[in-house]
């Protein structure tokens, strides 16, 4: 009875061995997808209005991010220096030798100030000058911060668009 009963189990069991390994697959497809090309991430706050909204769902690839390629006028999700818990979106307004000039308080004063941007650095700051806590308070970011490059909008579907890198003025 056992040598029959374990021939009826075998192609069961092989079954679900292949169907593991399938699982197993997927996972790591998805794991290295998300890792290494792309991902989902949700804006929250008002720092890049009026580009994004609050709430927006946007699909960033970390290619760019990897090859050294993003440039001036690109969206970013970067770690925030002065909160690693935090991921923040902004715009890269300079790379290592530009020349940026920022205003020190938008809300407060006209007074410029100008920095050179270091080596192995990018300035970032938000779209929405007046409630943004970027480059202008914590200054140039370490390009080892930076995670991915924005370059589609996902969610809601009114908002659905490629995202380019067009420097914003204001």
């Amino acid at each position: 009875m056992g040598m029959e009963r374990l021939r009826e189990l075998t192609p069961i069991v092989k079954e679900a061995l292949q169907n593991t390994a399938r699982v197993a697959n997927f996972f790591c497809l998805l794991h290295f997808t998300g890792a290494y090309m792309c991902t989902v991430a949700k804006l929250v706050g008002p720092s890049m209005l009026p580009t994004f909204n609050d709430g927006n769902l946007v699909l960033t690839e970390r290619i760019t991010t990897r090859s050294g390629k993003v440039g001036s006028g690109d969206v970013v999700l970067v770690r925030a220096p002065d909160d690693p818990s935090k991921v923040v979106a902004k715009r890269v307004k300079g790379v290592e030798g530009d020349v940026v000039s920022y205003l020190l308080d938008p809300s407060k004063t006209d007074e410029l100030n100008t920095v050179v941007v270091p080596k192995g650095h990018i300035w970032i700051e938000g779209d929405n000058a007046h409630n943004s806590h970027d480059s202008r308070h914590f200054g140039p970011v370490p390009y080892a911060l930076l995670h991915s490059r924005v370059f589609f909008v996902v969610w809601p579907p009114a908002d659905f668009r490629s995202v380019g890198n067009k420097v914003l003025r204001f």
